[in-house]
């Protein structure tokens, strides 16, 4: 008899049957055939780790360029300083926008370099020897940082993450307040002057950069773990690369504290 089952009748006119009921054999194929589309293959390449580190050499060495021949040719500081507000707007952008454009990280790169290079000849005609150990200091800490992270030591959760942006939302209030009160108040709130205040918070910016190092590996890590479009290597180079340049700048102001000292 035939089956009344449409199911039934639709099946065994696609696929042959012969009986009304289906067999042993056409059950098991009908399980085993899956019960979704295959997802569409992906339209991008997904990031690695070696997309970040040619991207993250790419974004230091144009710095490190642009701070070379910054340094050989003598920049002015006021020049110097009109670079560190383009940079500035360079970074919100990048920053804010998560921008993946290779043109503006590297443009920012080239602006950051000039003004580190000023400012590093700057310091080193004051305090002779002063940029190496600034830079040993920052490698120092990249690879401190990196070693902890990679050991697990310190572990980035999401309220450790909530915890170093909110320091770092206060840190830069700070440092606009102390300048503002400078105006006023020779020092202004002593937060930059060879003082036990002024020490302490070297040091806490110091350690809030390493924070944000541990920040920059985990976006990286969390990046290349979810599958992240090849692309946002250059967003996790820009981050690398402004954490970096903090760590150095202030690396640099607290040996000048102590070395004036001397």
């Amino acid at each position: 008899m035939e089956s009344k089952n449409p199911v039934f009748n639709r099946s065994r006119q696609a696929g042959g049957w012969q009986g009304a009921t289906p067999t042993p054999g056409q059950l098991q194929n009908m399980y085993d055939s899956p019960s979704y589309a295959p997802p569409a293959p992906t339209a991008h390449r997904t990031m690695t780790i070696d997309d970040v580190v040619v991207r993250g050499f790419m974004t230091l060495g144009t710095l490190v360029v642009a701070a070379a021949a910054a340094w050989y040719l003598d920049v002015p500081l006021g020049v110097a300083i009109g670079a560190a507000i383009v940079a500035l707007v360079l970074g919100l952008i990048a920053s804010f926008r998560m921008s993946t454009n290779p043109a503006l990280i590297l443009s920012y790169a080239a602006f950051e370099g000039i003004f580190l290079g000023a400012i590093s000849s700057a310091y080193e005609s004051l305090y002779n020897g002063i940029v190496l150990q600034a830079v040993l200091g920052t490698a120092f800490a990249f690879g401190g940082v990196l070693t902890v992270y990679a050991l697990r030591v310190v572990r980035v959760t999401p309220k450790f993450i909530r915890f170093v942006v909110a320091a770092g939302f206060a840190a830069i209030a700070l440092v606009l307040v102390n300048l503002i009160v400078g105006i006023f108040i020779p020092g202004g709130l002593g937060l930059r002057t060879d003082s036990p205040i002024g020490w302490i918070f070297s040091v806490a910016m110091i350690l809030l950069g390493c924070f944000f190092l541990l920040l920059d590996f985990n976006s990286i890590e969390e990046g290349v773990r979810q599958g992240a479009p090849e692309k946002f290597a250059w967003q996790c180079a820009f981050g690398l690369t402004l954490t970096l340049v903090w760590i150095y700048l202030e690396v640099l102001r607290f040996i000048s504290i102590f070395t004036r000292s001397d």
